[in-house]
């Protein structure tokens, strides 16, 4: 399906250069001089190569339709992620650099979304909210109430994060899997 430069968006796979990228990061600029034009940082689904590219409303990409099956994470060796098909029980391998820093994320069980473009995985989708106990972290000082005061945290996956002054070690929270921001503490 073709759409315009400026309708990309992040998450979307496109053809371009005769290759598959995921759209990563967008920036909408409109220049002082000259037409307003997409910032976009891609990322090559095959080998993970990054290119910022810049489109005009004017031009047309080609934005490719995926197929999302439900796995299952099993376990990592040496650089590959091994998952499951929940119904077939057929496993495929991801290689590690195509997670970038998300492959903190996997943990034993955990069900994903893979998408894939004629049988080749390109794009694997983490639960958007995921719950992880604090390891490390700084002791509360008392007296410190303000809100807007966050101490580092170690993750039990080995994520160094910010929170709220009152989480302790071995609390669960949960991270937002997109920025790795805290969002709340976990039931």
């Amino acid at each position: 399906m073709k759409i315009n430069g400026n309708e990309i968006r992040p998450g979307n796979v496109i053809r371009h250069k005769d290759s598959i990228w995921v759209a990563v990061k967008i920036s909408h600029v409109k220049p002082g001089k000259g037409g307003a034009f997409a910032q976009v940082e891609l990322k090559k689904a095959t080998d993970g190569t990054k290119l910022n590219e810049r489109f005009r409303s004017s031009e047309t990409v080609e934005r490719l339709r995926l197929d999302s099956k439900r796995y299952q994470f099993l376990y990592l060796d040496d650089n590959q992620a091994h998952f499951m098909d929940q119904e077939t029980y057929e496993q495929i391998q991801i290689s590690l650099n195509r997670l970038d820093d998300k492959s903190a994320f996997l943990q034993e069980g955990i069900e994903l979304e893979i998408e894939s473009y004629e049988d080749e995985p390109i794009n694997i989708v983490f639960p958007e909210n995921i719950s992880l106990e604090v390891s490390e972290t700084e002791p509360t000082v008392k007296g410190q109430t303000a809100a807007s005061s966050y101490k580092p945290a170690q993750l039990e996956n080995g994520l160094r994060v910010m929170v709220p002054p009152f989480i302790q070690v071995g609390e669960k929270i949960i991270i937002n899997t997109n920025d790795l921001s805290y969002v709340k503490r976990s039931e």
